[in-house]
Formats: C-alpha cells, sequence, structure tokens
C-alpha cells in the first residue's frame, strides 16, 4: 500500500514537472512572438513566392527580423496564418514583433512603389518609362494608342506586371474622359469624347502655365467654328517625329509647315485625326469647359506665356511687340467663308541659309527668323 502512494506521489509530482515544463516552455514562447523584435532599424525583405512557412521562417531569421525560427513557424500553424503568409517585398518597423511581422505578411502589407508619368508624354515615353521599373515584371505587348494613358502617379508593388500597369492606366483615361465628357458645354464644335481627347492634347502640348489652358482651349474652339486651320506647332512636330514615335528638338522650318500629314494642321482643317500626346485631368476639363473669350490667336511672350488677340490686327501688333525686328509672313485672317487651308510657301535660299524657326504655340502667328 505504502509503495503504490509513493507511485501516486512519484507519478504526480513527474505531472506537475512536465506542466510546469511545458508552461515554461509556452511562457517562453509567448514572449519570444510578442516581445519587441531584434531589428534596430527597419529592414525590407522580400519573401519569393511559392516560399513555404519552413522557407519564409528561416529567412526571416536570417535577415534578423526575427530571433527564432522555430517559435515563428509553431505559431503561424498553431493560429492558422501559415497559408495566408503571402510572398512580396515587406517592409518591418524596428523592433517589430514576431506577432506583428507575421500579421504584415499574412495581409499582404507589401511595400508600395511609385511611377510618376506627367501631362504631355507620349505613348512611346511612357512605355519606356514603364520598361525601365526595374521592380516590374513581363513585357507590355501592343504599344498603346496615342492619348490613351493617363498621366497620374501610379502605385504599384514589386512583382506586378507591366502590361498591368499599362492596363491601370487605360481604365484610368477611359473613366476620366467619360467623366469630363459628361460635364462638357452644350456649345462646343465636338461631336465625340475622341476629338476632346485630341484637342486636350493639343491644349497640353501649347499651354505651358496652367492658368492659360482654358484660354488656348477657347483659341482653338472659336477658330473650329470658323473653319479656321488650327496651325499649331505641336501637331507638325508629332507628325515630324513619325506620329509621336519619336522626339523632335529643333525649330520648326518654312517646309516643315508645309509636310503632308493629316496631322499637319497648318494644311489640313479641323482636328488631327487623334490625339499628339496624353494629356492630364485637367486638360481634358479644359477642352471640354474652355474659358469664354473671342480670342482667335497668341502669340508666345518670351516668358513661358501667351498674349492673346481677336483680331489679325492686334495679332501682328503682339508680334512686333514680342518679336522685335524680325522678318515674318502674315497669319491666317479670320475667314468669312472659308477657303481651302493653302500649302505655306517653300523657304527662301537666305531661309535655307538661315533656318527659321517658328514661334512656340501660337495659332496663327508668324514664322520667324531667329
Amino acid at each position: 500500500m505504502l509503495a503504490f502512494i509513493r507511485m501516486l506521489i512519484g507519478c504526480f509530482v513527474t505531472a506537475l514537472a512536465i506542466v510546469a515544463i511545458l508552461a515554461g516552455v509556452g511562457y517562453w514562447g509567448y514572449r519570444d512572438i510578442n516581445d519587441p523584435g531584434p531589428l534596430q532599424a527597419a529592414q525590407t525583405v522580400v519573401i519569393p513566392p511559392h516560399t513555404g512557412i519552413s522557407g519564409i521562417s528561416d529567412l526571416l531569421a536570417h535577415d534578423g527580423v526575427i530571433r527564432n525560427p522555430l517559435t515563428f513557424k509553431i505559431a503561424a500553424e498553431l493560429t492558422g496564418r501559415g497559408g495566408t503568409l503571402k510572398a512580396g517585398e515587406y517592409e518591418f518597423p524596428p523592433a517589430a514583433s514576431a506577432t506583428a511581422v507575421m500579421d504584415i505578411i499574412a495581409t499582404g502589407k507589401t511595400v508600395k512603389h511609385r511611377l510618376t508619368v506627367r501631362e504631355g508624354l507620349t505613348s512611346a515615353e511612357i512605355v519606356a518609362l514603364v520598361r525601365d521599373a526595374p521592380l516590374l515584371t513581363g513585357d507590355i505587348g501592343a504599344a498603346p494608342a496615342e492619348g490613351a494613358l493617363l498621366p497620374e502617379t501610379y502605385v504599384y508593388s514589386r512583382g506586378d506586371t507591366r502590361a498591368s500597369l499599362i492596363e491601370r492606366m487605360e481604365q484610368a483615361m477611359q473613366e476620366a474622359l467619360a467623366a469630363t465628357w459628361a460635364e462638357r458645354r452644350a456649345d462646343l464644335p465636338l461631336a465625340s469624347p475622341e476629338e476632346a481627347l485630341t484637342l486636350a492634347s493639343m491644349i497640353e502640348k501649347e499651354a505651358s502655365r496652367d492658368e492659360e489652358r482654358a484660354h488656348v482651349a477657347a483659341v482653338f474652339l472659336n477658330r473650329l467654328r470658323l473653319g479656321m486651320r488650327l496651325q499649331s506647332d505641336p501637331t507638325v512636330l508629332f507628325a515630324l517625329g513619325g506620329n509621336g514615335a519619336t522626339k523632335i528638338d529643333r525649330p520648326l522650318t518654312h517646309a516643315d509647315l508645309a509636310i503632308e500629314s493629316p496631322y499637319n494642321t497648318y494644311v489640313a482643317k479641323g482636328l488631327p485625326p487623334g490625339a499628339i500626346c496624353n494629356p492630364g485631368k485637367a486638360a481634358l476639363q479644359d477642352a471640354v469647359r474652355p474659358e469664354h473669350s473671342d480670342d482667335l490667336y497668341f502669340v508666345a511672350d518670351g516668358s513661358g506665356g501667351h498674349v492673346f488677340a481677336k483680331t489679325l490686327a492686334e495679332q501682328n501688333r503682339n508680334v512686333a511687340t514680342y518679336l522685335h525686328g524680325t522678318a515674318s509672313v502674315e497669319a491666317e485672317p479670320v475667314p468669312a467663308n472659308p477657303p481651302p487651308p493653302p500649302v505655306p510657301a517653300a523657304p527662301t535660299r537666305q531661309a535655307s541659309r538661315a533656318p527659321q524657326q517658328h514661334c512656340r504655340a501660337s495659332p496663327g502667328h508668324p514664322c520667324v527668323l531667329r
């Protein structure tokens, strides 16, 4: 009987010891995953795709994010998060506990990167930006149409595809164009959202100052109503560059203004057949809600802005004021019954020796020797 009692006491003591050990291990494990972690500063870790819980635990320990990979793995399994840990690029704050680290990965809070696409870039230029982004993957596929991409700052994660980012830009432009077209003024000489997009692209290239965009829009729309040629330099540059394939940095000549292209608004009447760049939301809004103005001309003032005029006489005075002593050709007058657009004269021999430069962004203004 005494031996049996001793056995019971021994078993009880053993059980207590096991419970105490398990409690100690549990407490240690609890502290290990909940106490502040070993990171002294923020640390970024990239978890490759198809990395299992063991691989993630070892990687985090190797990079000094957690102390013990075994407790991290056990905790992830016990809490049911082992299968929810996602691949990606993660940034962990200093002293992040193993539990906090697990939460960040399980919820997919990957590091966000930004790609800023500024207004007025061609589709070829935007495609180059996306292709040069080192953290994106894959190819873009077919180049998007001119004007199809909305300039904006786009947030993406490491490993996102280039094609998906381009699709987001296209979707953003479709939504922005639909929204602005729905708010258009009733008196616009524009037949479709695509025409508004084309006009906005010209405004984007013409107006270097934000406050002038709506005024530039009014000039173009007034000229469209009267059947006047738009005579926009950026459309010629677009045509010279293979419809936006390359950028032309040299001054325009009289010969340039005579090139055969539906985008050459010195020869072709009306809007070009499509956009010449990718305009931003502000240019889209100004195209459909322009300033109220009777102006038909503008000329660059030499400081990045323009001086506007209602009549050809005013325009010529402005040209004389801002382009002192330069030889010029006449701007297009306002037609009573718009005639077919004449082809600009070929450059003279003197002009061929000293190239003629067309004053930037000024429909109807003269070409001048500089």
